[in-house]
């Protein structure tokens, strides 16, 4: 399954991993676009409170610049660089052609959507 992930006036696809905190977001989606505020933190990642939990399957990972995680099961992280951490790997943005340059440098709002009507099945 894919979602779309718009960042200001960009729109890129993620495709997503199985697992049931993707379940669970994918639920939030169904209902409506998720939008969630971001900061920018250490240069790498912009983080952003969810609002809720998600069920998680933490595990030490690094990430690399697109990947898309669950942070302490109610905080969504979106890379644009490298971290290693323990973490629930969510999705991973499918062409990162203008990725860094749409989270720019300071806070942005990323909104997560349903690609392609998948709210109706």
């Amino acid at each position: 399954m894919k979602m779309n992930v718009q960042v200001g006036g960009s729109t890129f696809t993620a495709v997503l991993e199985e697992n049931a905190a993707v379940n669970a977001l994918v639920e939030m989606m169904r209902q409506g676009p998720v939008s969630i505020p971001m900061r920018d933190y250490s240069g790498f990642e912009k983080v952003g409170p969810l609002g809720t939990s998600l069920p998680t399957s933490n595990s030490q990972t690094t990430t690399h610049a697109g990947d898309i995680v669950l942070y302490q099961g109610n905080q969504i992280v979106v890379f644009y660089g490298s971290n290693s951490w323990s973490y629930t790997r969510l999705g991973r943005i499918a062409d990162l052609t203008g990725w860094e340059k749409a989270l720019g440098s300071g806070d942005v709002t990323v909104i997560f959507s349903l690609e392609g009507g998948d709210e109706n099945r």
